[in-house]
């Protein structure tokens, strides 16, 4: 005999939505070819989420996006070494 394979319906949360720790902290998904930040919505007049290149001037033009959003600490993500060049001339200003 097989089992049946319909799967019972998830019971959906009453909280729709996280809790806010932090509301002056950013999250970067840094590629090899593009970074991904993104503030919280409350920050920003227009879309939270921005992409980045990776060369120096991006990097600053990110840091300046941050600071005008308010983010005074920031959460990054990356596989490889990515992340050096944006904390190395960067982190000063966080």
């Amino acid at each position: 005999m097989r089992k049946s394979s319909k799967k019972k319906p998830s019971k959906k949360s009453k909280q729709s939505e996280l809790s806010v720790i932090n509301p002056h902290a950013a999250g970067i998904d840094l590629g090899s070819r593009e970074h991904w930040a993104c503030v919280p919505s409350s920050s920003t007049e227009s879309t939270n989420i921005q992409p980045f290149g990776c060369t120096t001037p991006d990097l600053i033009a990110l840091a300046d996006w941050l600071s005008e959003c308010g983010v005074t600490s920031v959460a990054m993500e990356s596989t490889g070494v990515e992340w050096i060049p944006l904390f190395h001339n960067r982190s000063p200003r966080f």
